[in-house]
């Protein structure tokens, strides 16, 4: 069977909400998450998508691409900054260390590009010349690389509302992080981003930006955690297209959700609003576009898990309630 095939049978059998028994849960835009006990928490991976601050719809399989990959940039990485990873239980959920979690999204930022009302390039592109706390030259064109990696801080908006691009000074004077805590986290936050776009070149693909969440753990320990590197958190360039597509005023090719993004775009839709529903075509488009990163990035064949979630984690909540 195709891998179109494949995932055209997942259409109707996505994997959108858990309602799991094994303790208190909070729902992201994408992740379900359980605290469980022994200072853990279960992170589920849904198939949903969330662009523009919204939950879109669902890809199929998509939730299996984003659990794995994290878990393999989560191992390529623990060497750069901790993270709170205990074990991959099932190719939709991570067991991890729970830690109490920085109310700030670093975003660490490459290129001068992106299309949401939060992005570095609509700012300049009105005119702006500051952003996020950092003075921006003259002359900078639609995704040109940056001299070098801004870190450009956001806040955590609760599902349905807008993150807001922020800045280190505000952050500090409101209260948010001390600045010792920020200073050590942008630190970790450019060493993974580094060791991230050595990785990428490497397969080829260029590491454009990314986010990334931070949290505490018990021993105090300051660790990665959520997700890393994945298409739902960062932008993702082919490389050998990049340059003579820029020279040229065209958009790269890309490898991430922004491939969802531009479509909604071209439908008149900004974020603001109702979503228009997600084509079946534009769903599959989006999930080999996961996938094809996914086997770029980790040199192995993306295999689809299709046994029926609701009896895998039937077995892992029996599993986790003996450990």
């Amino acid at each position: 069977m195709s891998r179109r095939n494949e995932l055209e049978r997942l259409l109707s059998h996505t994997l959108e909400r858990t309602d799991l028994s094994i303790g208190p849960k909070y729902e992201g835009k994408v992740r379900d998450t359980y605290s469980l006990s022994g200072q853990r928490r279960l992170l589920v991976v849904t198939d949903r998508i969330s662009a523009f601050d919204r939950v879109l719809g669902t890809i199929p399989a998509k939730g299996q691409v984003l659990n794995r990959l994290a878990y393999w940039w989560f191992e390529e990485t623990k060497g750069v900054v901790p993270n709170h990873v205990i074990e991959l239980v099932d190719p939709n959920a991570l067991l991890a260390i729970e830690c109490v979690p920085f109310p700030v999204e670093f975003v660490v930022r490459g290129y001068a590009t992106g299309t949401t009302s939060t992005s570095l390039w609509t700012h300049y592109a009105a005119g702006a010349r500051s952003f996020a706390g950092h003075i921006l030259p003259e002359g900078l064109r639609k995704h040109q690389r940056l001299e070098a990696p801004l870190v450009t801080p956001t806040t955590k908006a609760e599902k349905g509302a807008h993150d807001e691009t922020t800045s280190r000074d505000e952050l500090i004077a409101r209260g948010v992080i001390t600045s010792a805590d920020y200073d050590r986290i942008a630190t970790m936050a450019l060493a993974l981003f580094a060791r991230g776009q050595e990785i990428a070149a490497k397969r080829g693909l260029l590491l454009v930006d990314t986010k990334y969440e931070f949290g505490r753990s018990a021993d105090g320990l300051i660790r990665v955690m959520d997700e890393i590197h994945t298409p739902d958190s960062s932008r993702y360039w082919m490389a050998d297209s990049y340059e003579e597509r820029f020279l040229g005023g065209l958009d790269p090719v890309s490898l991430d959700k922004d491939f969802v993004r531009r479509a909604l775009i071209a439908q008149g839709y900004a974020g603001e609003g109702s979503p228009p529903p997600l084509s079946d075509e534009l769903r599959l488009g989006a999930a080999e576009k996961y996938i094809e990163l996914f086997e770029r990035m980790t040199a192995t064949t993306f295999v689809i898990d299709e046994r029926s979630p609701i009896e895998r984690f039937a077995a892992l909540e029996r599993t986790l309630a003996t450990r």
